[in-house]
């Protein structure tokens, strides 16, 4: 295999965030010798969440084999996905803002037809369902666990508890119509057609879209990270994961 020098549009911070995590790892362990330094150990993760990289490419260009680069990532994916806030610790950061955003999405996963579980009607393809809450300016506060495709949005939403969260902080929130009957202080769109709606009922209906609009900023923003484009890995690990990304994302500059 060629190797070749490349870039991550990862910042310095972010990357002494996680060498930082696994040096203490190390440490604790009293881990005497490793193939990589936990520089080298934190770059190589990098490389796999941010660009997708698969564990041959990552032992090929790190000079290390296909499965200490595994271990590599899985050992540093759950430091990270630890560091990642509950959804009562971001209610309570939510609190002072004037409302949160709730959106879906779906992650792509490589599962055959028979996988009825993992497959969404909605998107007509495979994959698992991601709720997350955002601020009004759509940046991410909270991103939940993965649950199978199948799912619809407002399910999610209750077996994460994020509606009773909401209503117990009193926490208004804007979402799409797949929350519809969601109660609480969910708050969603009139249904219907917009050209059989009422003047007011229009009116209303733009206005949250372009509230609720910010919050697929927030989905962009997960899904800069390449490797949730299209996981290839086992189900079970994605809620690490999406975790990790998470922490990433909202450790400090």
């Amino acid at each position: 295999m060629l190797v070749y020098p490349s870039g991550i549009d990862v910042s310095t911070s972010t990357l002494r965030l996680l060498s930082e995590q696994l040096r203490a790892r190390r440490h604790e362990r009293g881990t005497r010798w490793r193939r990589l330094t936990t520089g080298r150990q934190a770059l190589l993760a990098l490389a796999h969440l941010r660009c997708g990289h698969t564990y041959t490419q990552l032992a090929a260009g790190f000079g290390a084999g296909t499965t200490t680069a595994y271990r590599y990532v899985v050992e540093a994916v759950e430091l990270l996905a630890a560091l990642a806030p509950t959804l009562a610790e971001a209610v309570r950061a939510a609190a002072r803002k004037a409302y949160v955003i709730l959106d879906g999405t779906l992650l792509p996963i490589d599962r055959i037809a028979a996988d009825r579980p993992f497959y969404s009607g909605k998107h007509k393809k495979h994959g698992m369902n991601v709720q997350a809450l955002t601020d009004p300016f759509g940046r991410l506060l909270w991103a939940s666990a993965a649950l199978p495709g199948a799912i619809h949005d407002i399910k999610a939403a209750r077996t994460h508890g994020i509606i009773d969260a909401l209503a117990k902080a009193d926490l208004a929130c804007w979402a799409d119509k797949g929350y519809q009957g969601a109660g609480g202080t969910v708050r969603v769109p009139f249904r219907g057609k917009h050209r059989n709606l009422s003047t007011g009922q229009q009116a209303v209906n733009v206005a949250h879209a372009r509230i609720r609009a910010l919050g697929e900023q927030a989905m962009a923003t997960l899904k800069a990270w390449r490797l949730l484009r299209k996981l290839r890995c086992s189900t079970t690990r994605i809620t690490g994961i999406v975790q990790a990304i998470l922490a990433l994302h909202l450790a400090p500059a």
